[in-house]
């Protein structure tokens, strides 16, 4: 068994670097973005995968803009799924589901109503198992916290430069993750963190 929870023969890739404690996403610069698409780096600066989006094309974004469905995928380094993720088409009220690579749902994020800066909750088996949280408006800063509220990671937005994300939305940012996670929670954590620009924050 794989620790997504999958047997040998479900899927083929390696998830070890969802272990990392600290991973850096960098945004594919773009003039014209269609599908969101950024590598996943660790501190020394290899690459250890990405995360694309899948199945939208101009067309979709040009008639349905933000209130349609996108799917994402958490890769490796050799192009095999880890995790997807789809947010439905109606965000505000449902719920973001997170699946292993043989489709199986490990778990959900879903919008927590919140009056100052945005909050999604981490949930599985209709169990709350975390929460991630921004920390100011520009929705640049999260604190990652497991269900008794102490802060097991943070996400830390740093910009690549004024010309860079004026003319190409090209960014990174800083995921941590302060102790090893159990499942679910480790891959509901690393599937908000990863996707936190490319599917939660992202317009």
């Amino acid at each position: 068994m794989n620790k997504l929870g999958l047997s040998d023969g479900s899927a083929r890739g390696d998830d070890s670097w969802l272990d990392e404690p600290v991973l850096v996403v960098n945004q594919k610069g773009k003039l014209l973005e269609v599908n969101a698409e950024y590598l996943v780096h660790d501190r020394s600066g290899r690459q250890v995968g990405s995360i694309r989006e899948v199945g939208q094309s101009l067309t979709k974004k040009a008639i349905s803009h933000n209130n349609r469905t996108r799917r994402f995928q958490v890769l490796d380094r050799d192009g095999n799924e880890l995790i997807s993720l789809t947010r439905p088409t109606v965000w505000l009220k449902a719920k973001m589901v997170v699946r292993g690579p043989s489709g199986r749902e490990i778990g959900q994020i879903a919008r927590a109503i919140s009056f100052d800066y945005s909050r999604f909750k981490l949930e599985a088996d209709g169990r709350t198992l975390g929460t991630i949280r921004g920390e100011n408006g520009r929705q640049s800063d999260f604190s990652i916290r497991d269900e008794s509220g102490a802060e097991i990671g943070r996400i830390t937005r740093t910009y690549a430069g004024v010309l860079k994300e004026v003319f190409t939305k090209a960014d990174h940012y800083v995921v941590e993750i302060h102790r090893p996670l159990e499942e679910p929670l480790r891959t509901l954590v690393m599937a908000a963190a990863l996707a936190v620009d490319t599917a939660l924050r992202q317009q």
